[in-house]
């Protein structure tokens, strides 16, 4: 595989409006389906700061799977999302049994989003080998598998098995996770994240910078005519210190499978969102004050922006 460009693509307003995300369809199932699995007993706001943002990036179905004992709280603040209830242990942590009770969910899931709101790595590693032991032999067709916070961490424990998910992996570390990815500090965050890409074969977005693969013509005018396949690095060009707040990530994450599910690339998700992501910040700044603005509020922010850039 050859290097990612020296200078990344700038990801700016009219990149973007050459870059259009699909059309909105003619039904909810038309802009397809996002299942986010996490939420523990401590954590469930995560995984509904994760589905919210989802909803809001034009996702036509969502579905949490979380902790039993808060799967009926997660349905009352989230109405318009499916609750799945998942074994737990007595401390509120997914065990990571219990999938087949999600299997058809999983199956018809366009977009699967896996860790706000896990808390314990060890089961997090059950988790993720478990659906894994799904897909052997499946020939890694099924959904997008989007993987945040815990299950960044777990994804180490797991390299060896997961080649049903090559190509169809999107990571958004920050960069202390960066550096569990990478086994050590990060020193050059555009390459590192670029190393990431290559390792994992995934798209990668992290604190405003994202690495993955475009095929010739994909994004028409908007990036350097590269040979297909050859990865590429993204910059995004907004952003605000705000962003630096409690579930924020949960957002991002969100955001990109909630995209991701509509039909696009994963790197047109990972550009889009993480963009969204960074305006919607820059936005709660300019009203609110730099500091201060909550991650519940980015979400909101997400369709008038994607409507200023179709």
């Amino acid at each position: 595989m050859s290097t990612p460009s020296s200078q990344p693509t700038l990801v700016t307003p009219s990149l973007l409006r050459d870059w259009d995300l699909p059309a909105p369809g003619s039904d909810k199932y038309s802009r397809g389906s996002v299942l986010v699995l996490g939420g523990a007993r401590a954590t469930p706001g995560a995984a509904l700061l994760a589905g919210t943002a989802a909803l809001r990036a034009g996702a036509g179905k969502l579905t949490m799977a979380v902790a039993g004992s808060v799967a009926v709280h997660v349905g009352v603040a989230l109405p318009e999302c499916g609750a799945m209830a998942m074994p737990e242990t007595a401390e509120g942590s997914l065990t990571g049994e219990g999938l087949e009770s999600i299997a058809s969910y999983v199956d018809r899931a366009d977009a699967l989003l896996i860790g706000p709101g896990l808390d314990d790595l060890d089961l997090t590693e059950v988790l993720l080998r478990g659906l894994l032991e799904r897909e052997e032999g499946d020939g890694g067709d099924g959904p997008a598998i989007l993987l945040d916070a815990y299950a960044l961490a777990g994804l180490t424990r797991v390299e060896d098995m997961i080649g049903p998910w090559r190509g169809r992996l999107i990571l958004t570390p920050n960069p202390t996770e960066a550096g569990v990815l990478l086994g050590r500090d990060v020193e050059d965050l555009e390459a590192d994240v670029a190393a990431i890409a290559r390792r994992f074969d995934a798209v990668v977005s992290c604190q405003g910078i994202i690495a993955g693969t475009v095929s010739r013509g994909s994004v028409e005018s908007a990036g350097p005519e590269e040979s297909a396949g050859s990865p590429e690095l993204w910059k995004i060009t907004t952003g605000h210190g705000g962003l630096g707040t409690s579930g924020s990530g949960d957002v991002l994450a969100g955001a990109i499978a909630g995209l991701r599910a509509r039909g696009t690339s994963g790197v047109q998700a990972a550009c889009w969102g993480t963009h969204l992501h960074a305006a919607a910040a820059d936005r709660l700044a300019s009203k609110l004050g730099p500091l201060g603005f909550l991650a519940r509020e980015l979400a909101d922010e997400i369709p008038a922006l994607m409507l200023e850039l179709n």
